[in-house]
């Protein structure tokens, strides 16, 4: 009998700072190539940790040698992506206006998340935003 194993949650601690948002996807593509159908959730995931991620570094309250964890699992065919940092500030989603070059990422992920939050960190300190995302449909 053929036992279908899917990888459990997968965490890392990254340094907090700009070089890690490519890692954090790197490591995503790693996850992900260990799914069967990791593939459909590829492209969206990557853009939106990547935002996440870039959010947590740039916006953060919390002192420059705080880290920043990343969390990837699949929950009922949907993927979760989590980004924890130790800064107090709760992220909203803005319209950047047409000649800013920034502004954009939680627009992103409210668009092309199924859902996405923000929830205080246990503990007390810091918070983490999370994200669903659907698999896209396979094209033939």
């Amino acid at each position: 009998m053929l036992v279908s194993r899917r990888p459990r949650t997968f965490a890392a601690r990254l340094d907090s700072r700009t070089a890690s948002t490519p890692f954090a996807r790197h490591l995503l593509r790693a996850y992900l190539t260990a799914l069967p159908t990791g593939d459909h959730y590829a492209d969206t995931a990557e853009l939106l940790l990547g935002e996440l991620v870039a959010n947590a570094v740039q916006h953060s309250s919390a002192p420059p040698d705080r880290l920043v964890e990343v969390r990837f699992s699949v929950v009922r065919d949907l993927l979760r992506l989590e980004v924890h940092d130790a800064g107090a500030g709760r992220p909203s989603v803005h319209t950047a206006g047409t000649d800013e070059e920034r502004g954009r990422g939680l627009f992103l992920v409210n668009e092309l998340a199924e859902r996405w939050g923000c929830c205080p960190r246990s503990g007390g300190i810091g918070k983490f935003v999370w994200a669903l995302i659907a698999p896209a449909l396979a094209t033939v």
